[in-house]
């Protein structure tokens, strides 16, 4: 088996790995884009909570009921914390899966170009070997021909 052969393998295998790191990262990125977008929701949620106890307030409330709204715009904060904490943990799985196929895409673009090295040098060598037989041929006709005339 030619060189380029066996380099062919390693490289298909390489392309291999280097799609499903690909993969891994578009998973990584849907889950970053479905959590920001929760913490959107979320944070909407509180500005529409907030402004729904300003008016309440207008219209005037006891103490208890603004001692709840309170207590749940603090539960609010907390959900969106926990929320921007998940959104930050994506954001760095989705960093090691882009650095990792970059890593991956790399060492398959290295592999090909040592393929295409390999199967130039390979096409000279089989130019140059043929080029000799054709030499080897022309001179063994030329000394037939000598031969024949003597």
């Amino acid at each position: 088996m030619k060189r380029s052969q066996r380099l062919q393998t390693i490289i298909d295998l390489h392309a291999r790995q280097e799609n499903d790191a690909l993969r891994v990262m578009g998973h990584c990125q849907q889950q970053l884009e479905l959590q920001q977008a929760q913490l959107d929701h979320l944070q909407n949620y509180k500005l529409e909570y907030l402004q729904k106890l300003v008016d309440r307030q207008r219209l005037g409330m006891n103490v208890n009921q603004l001692l709840e709204f309170r207590a749940f715009a603090d539960k609010l904060d907390k959900a969106i914390e926990g929320q921007r904490q998940t959104v930050a943990k994506h954001e760095r799985e989705l960093q090691r899966a882009r650095v990792a196929w970059e890593e991956c895409h790399q060492r398959t673009k290295s592999l090909q170009k040592l393929g295409e090295l390999a199967a130039a040098e390979e096409l000279k060598l089989e130019y140059k070997r043929e080029q000799n037989e054709q030499d080897a041929r022309a001179a063994r006709s030329a000394r037939k021909d000598g031969m024949g005339s003597a």
